[in-house]
């Protein structure tokens, strides 16, 4: 009976497209299907069975969680079932002074996401035999105003280690080449937390955020620029330092020209960032071209939820 109602739910929303193709044009079909994938009843479909355990992922295929207090390095993979489970939880040293990086120098490990950038086989002895590069400081450390490079996962020397490291995170040599052969670095995402790594982020959220990524776009699209301009926060600041005032002058402008534009987003993958209670990164990869400017490329924004409403922190 439920599969019989699907199969006329189908023909009707076929026939009602089909009608409103006919009446009204290809264009006006666009609109409302683009409308349709803001809506929270279509995303709360396509995610039902999917495993957001860390997040909401389209791009990784493991996940690597530090826990600092606790010393440890955990791999988890995707398996057949698309479910991320525990496959080596390694001992690890992390920097040498407790907390949150925030300058170069510091001693300290950052608290973040990050992705894995290079594998570097050749360096010097101390950092063992191969090291991951991380993508320190990323979007959200650049608008908090924290500095600073060179933050590894590497391997350990042969003599004199010390029972911590200058910032990076340490395993021991036969750890580091297992991990080597078991992660793909650029399916790879790094979650560096204080204490345990949260879990388990709700569905509804997840529903949310989406819903909201995809409204955002729909103002863009169609150049609404009142409503765009709606999903940032006052405290916006862009990654080269625009604040809300001047990038809303800038966007403004832009929006002016009512140029025919084409925006398409995949690989989207959303992060509880560690640490914080309502802090979320979304990455994704952005196709946008219209008549004056066409760019392919990766897309981050740094968002908050406050009071149910979500804003826009920082974009790069």
């Amino acid at each position: 009976m439920k599969f019989l109602l699907f199969i006329l739910l189908s023909i009707s929303l076929y026939a009602n497209i089909l009608t409103n193709y006919r009446t009204n044009g290809i264009q006006n079909i666009e609109k409302e299907m683009d409308l349709e994938l803001s809506s929270k009843r279509y995303w709360s479909k396509q995610i039902k069975d999917i495993d957001t355990t860390f997040g909401y992922f389209e791009s990784y295929s493991s996940i690597l969680t530090c826990n600092k207090t606790e010393s440890s390095l955990s791999l988890y993979i995707k398996n057949s079932n698309n479910l991320y489970k525990l496959q080596k939880k390694y001992e690890a040293y992390t920097g040498q002074n407790q907390g949150d990086k925030l300058r170069e120098g510091d001693l300290k490990t950052p608290v973040g996401v990050y992705d894995l950038t290079k594998k570097i086989s050749k360096l010097d002895s101390f950092y063992g035999p191969l090291a991951f590069v991380t993508s320190y400081p990323n979007t959200y450390d650049t608008y908090r105003g924290k500095n600073g490079s060179g933050i590894w996962i590497h391997g350990l020397p042969q003599e004199s280690r010390d029972e911590f490291t200058k910032g990076c995170i340490a395993i021991e040599n036969s750890d580091i080449e297992s991990l080597d052969k078991n992660i793909m670095i650029d399916k790879t995402l790094l979650i560096i937390s204080q204490d345990k790594v949260k879990k388990e982020l709700s569905k509804e959220t997840v529903v949310s955020i989406l819903s909201f990524l995809y409204k955002w776009r729909y103002a863009w699209l169609y150049g609404d620029i009142k409503g765009y301009l709606e999903f940032y926060s006052l405290d916006f600041i862009r990654f080269d330092g625009m604040n809300f005032n001047k990038f809303k002058k800038y966007k403004t402008r832009i929006f002016k020209k009512i140029e025919k534009k084409t925006i398409i987003f995949n690989n989207i993958n959303i992060t509880p960032y560690p640490d914080t209670s309502n802090i979320y990164q979304i990455i994704f990869k952005e196709f946008y071209k219209s008549n004056s400017f066409k760019f392919i490329g990766n897309k981050t924004l740094i968002v908050k939820i406050e009071n149910n409403n979500i804003k826009i922190l920082t974009e790069k």
